[in-house]
């Protein structure tokens, strides 16, 4: 049993990996994309609703695959997924295609996001906070790494188009580490069936819509700034690709390393207690970055480790407070997170069009003042220990 949970664990850390990797390329490669392509800031910004869309659109169907088929299903359709979203982003056919084909990418992501955390939970549901927190560190490996990777390509002369290309491989690791897998290695999280009507009761009950809120709002932050910090830091404050991608690996660095670390301390110290902590810490930080001079402009990557931590620790609250059907409601909140990866972005982009990218990077604190807000009223209405 032992060495089964070590198999699945460490292809759950490859998938995030992955995830971490192909879902922050497209910050990095956004403004060579918008430059060689001659697209306007809305476009790029509708790109990545697309990404998001597609997120959005697997978060909720492979919630419920999950408890129907096993999550190795899952995984093994989302690495198939990426491979074909890789290879159709490259090809770069028409704007059309691309934004399809991103949609394609969004859906192999999603079905990582909910694959791999339900296995997780499964798992080690004993030790849930600090397996989600060190789940998602290979999450922030993959991104901290992805910029330089794109920066040094971009800088010898790679097409934006190859760069993705080249990460089919990665996909494709992903796609046979789970085809390999025994299936009686990943058997369904659910053992008594699932049942959608009683799986949306449990999943809207409650301050269930709360969670829901606070996890779309702080989704905005995290993937608005990652996708637009290096336009931002490009377009705005005049720096060259190699050292914004240096600012948005720091961003990642950060986020990897306090969710490992976070991990060993968020079950002593208090899952909604941590939170709170973090929400503020990475909202001053955004604020300082934003207002501040060239001398502040770390104070962005310092944010990472601030927010490093919600979004695994809001999934360990959320699964706390649930013993069945999991993979559905898991399904559920991160559909709500995909609405937030969505928005976010394409609002910074819709923003930046009319007023600039000043105001349009400003957007992410105003998501974050109300991810604060709405913890504060998941804090008065939730009346149960907060471990």
């Amino acid at each position: 049993m032992r060495e089964t949970k070590s198999i699945l664990t460490a292809g759950c850390f490859l998938a995030f990996f992955a995830f971490g990797f192909i879902d922050n390329m497209k910050g990095p490669v956004l403004p060579e994309l918008l430059r060689t392509e001659s697209l306007t800031l809305s476009q790029g910004g509708t790109l990545l609703l697309g990404a998001y869309l597609g997120f959005i659109v697997a978060t909720l169907l492979t919630g419920f695959l999950s408890d129907r088929m096993g999550n190795r299903i899952v995984l093994l359709i989302a690495g198939l997924l990426l491979c074909l979203g890789l290879l159709g982003v490259s090809a770069n056919l028409s704007y059309l295609f691309l934004v399809s084909m991103m949609f394609c990418i969004g859906m192999g992501l999603g079905a990582i996001e909910v694959g791999a955390n339900a296995l997780i939970v499964e798992l080690h549901r004993d030790k849930a906070g600090r397996f989600l927190n060190l789940l998602a560190s290979f999450h922030g490996i993959g991104s901290f790494l992805v910029p330089l990777y794109v920066a040094w390509l971009i800088d010898i002369g790679i097409p934006w188009q190859r760069i993705y290309l080249t990460v089919v491989l990665l996909a494709g690791a992903v796609a046979a580490a789970f085809a390999m897998t025994p299936k009686e290695l990943a058997p369904a999280m659910a053992k008594s069936g699932w049942n959608l009507r009683e799986t949306l009761r449990v999943g809207f009950q409650g301050e269930m819509g709360w969670y829901y809120l606070l996890i779309s709002t702080y989704v905005a932050v995290e993937l608005g700034l990652a996708a637009w910090l290096m336009e931002y830091l490009q377009q705005v404050r005049g720096m060259s690709v190699v050292q914004s991608s240096f600012y948005l690996s720091g961003f990642f660095l950060m986020i990897m390393l306090g969710r490992f670390f976070g991990s060993f301390v968020v079950d002593a110290l208090g899952y909604l207690r941590v939170v709170c902590g973090a929400l503020l810490g990475g909202v001053l930080c955004l604020v300082v970055g934003i207002l501040g001079s060239e001398n502040y402009v770390l104070a962005f990557s310092i944010s990472g480790g601030f927010f490093s931590i919600v979004f695994p620790t809001l999934t360990a609250v959320v699964t706390g407070l649930h013993k069945e059907n999991v993979g559905a409601v898991l399904g559920i909140l991160f559909t709500f997170g995909g609405i937030g990866g969505a928005i976010g972005p394409w609002v910074i982009g819709l923003v930046s069009q009319s007023f600039g990218l000043q105001i349009g990077i400003s957007m992410t604190v105003l998501f974050g003042l109300m991810s604060l807000a709405t913890l504060l009223i998941v804090a008065v209405r939730d009346r149960r220990p907060t471990r």
